[in-house]
């Protein structure tokens, strides 16, 4: 059996192929998670002391969070912030525009590197669009100088 490729053929496999390359945000091959924000992110309080159980996944030393600023840690695809000294928070870093993840955390704000979106760094409310909607809150805890995943 001969195939044979037209034009029309390369055309319409290649939108297709253009099509899977620009999926959208919770088509399985992102972590899902809910877009609006619920609760706050840490276990802990305002002073950066948690209570509760050990364990968990070790993010990073809470020392390695600048204040003012934050780190992404893009394999769990989190991003942790310091709004103020002792004050950590941590959101969801997938774009809440149309899935891509944040790159960068500067001058007050989590950059997305695709559309230009930003979002504050110490509620993730949008600071900048085109997105809509703020980055979702994720739980970590903050216990001695150590941030993880519960």
């Amino acid at each position: 059996m001969t195939i044979r490729s037209t034009r029309r053929t390369l055309l319409v496999t290649g939108a297709a192929v253009l099509v899977a390359g620009c999926s959208k945000y919770g088509d399985g091959n992102e972590s899902g998670g809910s877009a609006t924000p619920s609760t706050p992110s840490t276990s802990a309080g305002a002073s950066g002391s948690a209570g509760g159980t050990s364990g968990g996944r070790v993010l990073a030393k809470t020392s390695d969070i600048p204040v003012g600023g934050g780190r992404i840690f893009k394999e769990q695809k989190v991003v942790v912030t310091q709004p103020a000294k002792g004050e950590f928070h941590a959101f969801s870093a997938v774009c809440t525009h149309q899935g891509c993840l944040v790159n960068k955390v500067a001058d007050g704000t989590i950059d997305c590197p695709c559309h230009g979106s930003r979002f504050h760094v110490d509620d993730g409310s949008v600071a900048h669009g085109p997105a809509t909607r703020p980055l979702p809150y994720q739980t970590i805890r903050v216990k001695g100088d150590t941030i993880s995943l519960p």
